[in-house]
């Protein structure tokens, strides 16, 4: 059911903060969090980290291009770039930070039902898992359907409902979510894992968490 990244297809690159690659019909890893899941210290702790890595590969992070430009580096860096700073980056996630409204169940309860809503009409739906303050899923986008167009629906959505459950107003999510195609049926494995897994090494209790696996 679910295909992987071809490397002779075509890819739409585009870029915020983060760079997201685009091809129709391939399952990605999207991590969505919460607005107050890494503050502002912490964020500029690990864009230090970063730029001096890019530094030190003759990259300028203050460039536009930066992210094309690390798209040259030999294979071997490339994969060293997005090993150390995808583990830092979600390992800063799960250090629990901001208010974790999603360790309440009625809360996770909607987030589950917007990322079910659709699933089999514009998405297959893989496993996912909802934390305290980021969630995890694996999905392959269907037809003329956009990651960012559902990612755009599945926060815009839940953040009404949330912030109408808690009687609370403003951004509930981060404007921006971290993607990445998966490679291969193997890399489609290993997020699976570290989905299950992930509850564990943030060390939540029965009750804090939501972990759902595809069947397939």
């Amino acid at each position: 059911m679910f295909r992987f990244f071809d490397p002779d297809a075509e890819t739409d690159v585009t870029r915020r903060d983060l760079p997201h690659w685009e091809q129709p019909d391939v399952c990605y890893f999207i991590t969505f969090r919460t607005a107050d899941s890494l503050p502002a210290a912490v964020l500029d702790d690990y864009t230090f980290i970063r730029d001096a890595w890019l530094r030190r590969h003759q990259i300028n992070s203050e460039n536009e291009e930066w992210h094309q430009q690390l798209g040259t580096l030999p294979e071997k860096d490339r994969a060293e770039f997005h090993r150390e700073f995808s583990r830092r980056f979600h390992e800063l996630l799960d250090t629990g930070h901001g208010e974790c409204h999603l360790k309440q169940m009625a809360v996770r309860r909607i987030v589950e039902a917007s990322l079910q809503f659709f699933a089999g009409e514009r998405y297959e739906l893989g496993d996912f898992v909802i934390m305290p303050n980021h969630v995890h899923v694996l999905v392959q986008f269907t037809g003329e359907n956009r990651l960012k167009d559902q990612c755009y629906s599945w926060k815009k959505f839940t953040a009404r409902e949330i912030n109408r459950l808690l009687g609370r107003r403003g951004h509930f999510w981060q404007g921006e979510s971290y993607d990445h195609i998966v490679r291969s049926a193997a890399e489609f494995e290993h997020y699976q894992k570290y989905i299950a897994n992930n509850p564990v090494k943030a060390r939540l209790h029965e009750g804090e968490y939501e972990h759902y696996r595809c069947s397939v």
